[in-house]
């Protein structure tokens, strides 16, 4: 992956179906960006979108968010699992519902692959739900060679729609 040239830090994917998901996503920013050490440079329209693996459950609200952070990418991945707990995740099934998830995606030019974390997201270019909202912030940013709006016009019709 070429140089990052954006102005953000690391780009964090949300996403949320049980309860006010909307707010969900809302107040994931808020508690992630409270006490300054992120700062929320860009962020996606909220996406109604299908459930993704395990596809028996609600459909989901999906955004993303470019952040400025201080934090080194372990502590960033602490934050967001502490934001997590903070509004009430409970880890039970893989892809299951959930209050809210915050994926950290990309963190500056890290290529990262460890038991706890690998950078780039792995999956993200085979999910919809996290390009049509990448596409919103970074248009232009390449991933595996191509822009999230060109991934997204590869995936298959996904039932997505913007809020």
């Amino acid at each position: 992956m070429p140089p990052n040239a954006a102005p953000f830090d690391a780009l964090i994917a949300l996403g949320s179906n049980i309860g006010d998901k909307s707010g969900h996503i809302g107040a994931a920013i808020d508690a992630l960006t409270a006490d300054g050490t992120v700062r929320l440079i860009a962020r996606s329209h909220n996406y109604r979108t299908p459930p993704w693996g395990v596809t028996d459950q609600d459909w989901f609200v999906n955004a993303a968010i470019g952040i400025a952070t201080v934090l080194p990418v372990y502590q960033l991945l602490e934050r967001c699992q502490g934001v997590e707990r903070q509004l009430g995740r409970e880890r039970t099934i893989k892809w299951g519902p959930r209050i809210i998830d915050l994926d950290i995606l990309l963190y500056r030019d890290l290529v990262l692959a460890e038991p706890k974390l690998v950078l780039p997201h792995p999956h993200m270019t085979e999910r919809a739900f996290v390009m049509a909202p990448l596409a919103d912030i970074e248009p232009d940013l390449k991933i595996g060679g191509k822009t999230p709006g060109e991934w997204l016009a590869e995936l298959p019709p996904s039932g997505i729609v913007r809020l």
